[in-house]
C-alpha cells in the first residue's frame, strides 16, 4: 500500500521552509510521497489575503516539478467551502482506496487539533506526523495528552527555518528581495505576475 503524507496549507506562497520539511519527510521511511494539499479557504483564515487558488497551485507545481516524491493536490478546489480536513480525508480515501494517508502538521497545530471537526475520527484512522516549529514552546506541546497517542509521531531531527509566507509577502510589498526564500521558478512567477505588491 502506497503511503502518502498530506501537507495542507494555503501556500501563499510556497517557500523553501515548506519544501525542506516536505522533502525531509518524503525521504524518511514513513512515507512514499508527500502531497501539498492547496487549501482554497482555511476555516480559521480570512480569504481576502489569498491569491487565486489556481495561482497558488501553479506556484506549488513550479516549486516541486523536479522532485518525484513531492506532488500537488487540488482536491479541495471542488469541495464545499470552507474545507475541513476530515471531509478531505474521507474523499481521498474513497478516491484512492489503495493509498494510506497520513497528516503532516507543525506542532503549533497539534495544540489546537482537539478543536478540529471530527478530530477523533482523524486520529483513529490516520497517522499524524508532527514537525517542530521555531518559536513554539516545546514543553507545552509535549505535555499535551494527544501527543502520546499511538498514531502520532513527533519528528525531532528535522531542519526547520523561521520563514513565513506573511513575511515574504511583506518583503515583496516593501520592494525588498526574497531571493533564497522562494525557489527561483516561484520567485520568477511571483515577480512576473506582480503578486503581493
Amino acid at each position: 500500500m502506497k503511503k502518502i503524507g498530506l501537507f495542507f496549507g494555503s501556500f501563499n506562497p510556497i517557500h523553501v521552509g515548506h519544501l525542506v520539511i516536505a522533502n525531509h519527510i518524503a525521504q524518511s521511511d514513513l512515507l512514499d510521497e508527500v502531497w501539498f494539499v492547496v487549501s482554497p479557504q482555511n476555516p480559521f483564515k480570512e480569504k481576502k489575503s489569498l491569491l487565486e487558488d489556481y495561482h497558488r497551485l501553479a506556484l506549488v507545481n513550479e516549486a516541486i516539478e523536479d522532485n518525484q516524491k513531492l506532488k500537488s493536490c487540488d482536491i479541495e478546489f471542488s469541495m464545499p467551502k470552507p474545507s475541513y480536513t476530515s471531509d478531505t480525508l474521507a474523499y481521498l480515501m474513497d478516491k484512492y482506496p489503495k493509498y494510506e494517508f497520513s497528516l503532516i502538521m507543525g506542532e503549533d497545530n497539534i495544540k489546537s487539533f482537539h478543536k478540529w471537526k471530527n478530530y477523533e475520527v482523524i486520529l483513529k484512522n490516520h497517522s499524524i506526523i508532527v514537525y517542530p516549529r521555531m518559536g513554539v514552546n516545546d514543553k507545552s506541546v509535549v505535555k499535551s495528552e494527544i501527543i502520546t497517542h499511538k498514531n502520532i509521531s513527533v519528528l525531532e531531527n528535522i531542519p526547520v527555518m523561521k520563514i513565513s509566507a506573511s513575511y515574504i509577502r511583506e518583503r515583496i510589498k516593501e520592494g525588498k528581495s526574497v531571493a533564497y526564500l522562494l525557489t527561483e521558478k516561484v520567485e520568477k512567477y511571483v515577480d512576473e505576475m506582480g503578486f503581493y505588491r
